[in-house]
């Protein structure tokens, strides 16, 4: 068979991507429909600059999705090698494909003759799982440590501030450099960090229930035991591999049962996700810090503790919500810095697996034959590029939208 031209090539990506156009379409009409209901979201779709960084945002989001776990736009599996297809440029035709195959490497092959387009949609649903999710168990951490330490002031304050700014101390790359190294691994260090940082967000959902309902003892307690049962559940499912928290070459520290454990993660992506949420939580913790000392300054709060509030009560109802502008655009910029450090790790071969499809490893495998042949580069770097943009431009929406609000 022929090769494709670029505008078969340009139809045949945009048909392929069929199911992501849908769900956009879908999203932005619900969307657009019921703008006036849905608070902050709605009025991101009255500007312009946020409709298209949610955009650019979902697209990926939606790709990731439909290319990940529904397995329903990569058009080959993106880890095989098939002969005659190496560094092969985009549109080339599959020698003899088998029946069912797709007949087309539609963006070309890299250097292992692995699908280009197939490696960068799956690479993106290894961000849309890390990187969201990172981000929030990093702004649990904050938020937990932070309104205290701008609430109540004083040696707390300063004991955390003094560990906040001793990480911040040490270069990023370098900080990633040393949790992910084998040598550190082999430790069972990270894995004690995530015993240490997944607990967040099972104390914070504790703690903002029962100031939300402690003078309501019979609602209460139900809904602290089965939230905590819940929470707790998937905590010691997160934490534990193969049955352990920890496993090293001398001593195994026992986890949860495989019968009841919901889920094993990688341990690359593991250390990866560790390593991103300890980085990102200083700022965090500063950010709400700052936003604390402020907020407690306000009326309604010198109200609320006139009519007896509790301190956690103040802090999760009273100037948690009211920080809630400053706090949403930081957690879209900083979903934005961890995709960028996601990149970062896999450009340099830190903590996910060689052969794996994210996007800084991508680049990094094809940048060795750049100036022969840019498209296995070049793809994935566009991919990283209009991810990163798109949650810019969505926190400026939101800035913009939150500041009118």
């Amino acid at each position: 068979m022929e090769p494709l031209t670029w505008g078969e090539i340009f139809l045949r990506v945009v048909t392929q991507l069929t199911p992501v156009w849908i769900a956009l379409i879908v999203v932005f009409a619900l969307s657009i429909t019921f703008k006036r209901k849905l608070g902050l979201y709605g009025k991101l779709f009255d500007s312009t600059i946020g409709m298209i960084g949610f955009g650019l945002v979902m697209f990926w989001v939606f790709a990731g999705i439909f290319g990940g776990p529904l397995d329903m736009i990569i058009t080959h599996d993106p880890l095989s090698q098939i002969s005659g297809m190496k560094n092969k440029p985009p549109g080339t035709a599959l020698r003899s494909p088998d029946e069912g195959e797709y007949a087309y490497f539609l963006l070309g092959g890299d250097n292992l003759a692995r699908d280009v387009f197939s490696r960068v949609i799956k690479g993106a649903w290894i961000v849309v799982q890390i990187a969201p999710l990172a981000t929030l168990f990093a702004f649990m951490v904050g938020i937990t440590l932070g309104l205290p330490a701008g609430y109540y002031g004083g040696r707390l304050d300063t004991v955390l501030s003094f560990l906040a700014n001793l990480i911040l101390a040490f270069p990023v790359i370098l900080l990633f450099y040393l949790l992910v190294t084998p040598e550190i691994v082999l430790t069972g260090i990270p894995n004690y960090m995530a015993l240490f940082l997944f607990v967040f967000p099972l104390v914070f959902m504790t703690i903002l229930l029962n100031a939300r309902y402690h003078t309501q003892p019979s609602l209460r307690t139900p809904l602290l035991i089965g939230v905590i049962g819940i929470l707790g559940w998937l905590y010691l499912s997160l934490v534990s591999t193969n049955g352990a928290v920890v496993a090293t070459p001398t001593y195994t520290v026992p986890g949860l049962p495989r019968v009841v454990d919901l889920f094993d993660i990688d341990p690359g992506i593991l250390v990866v996700f560790v390593s991103v949420v300890f980085v990102n939580s200083p700022t965090v913790f500063r950010i709400v810090r700052g936003l604390a000392m402020d907020i407690k300054t306000r009326d309604y709060v010198a109200a609320a503790q006139t009519r007896g509030e509790g301190p956690w009560y103040i802090m999760l109802w009273e100037i948690l919500p009211n920080a809630r502008g400053p706090l949403i655009v930081d957690f879209c910029l900083r979903i934005g810095y961890t995709t960028i450090l996601l990149g970062t790790l896999g450009f340099f071969g830190l903590g996910l697996a060689s052969e794996s499809p994210d996007w800084g490893t991508t680049i990094n495998s094809g940048r060795q034959l750049l100036r022969a042949f840019v498209h296995p580069a070049v793809v994935p770097a566009v991919a990283l590029l209009t991810m990163v943009l798109g949650l810019n431009l969505l926190a400026d929406g939101l800035r913009e939208e939150s500041l009118r609000d």
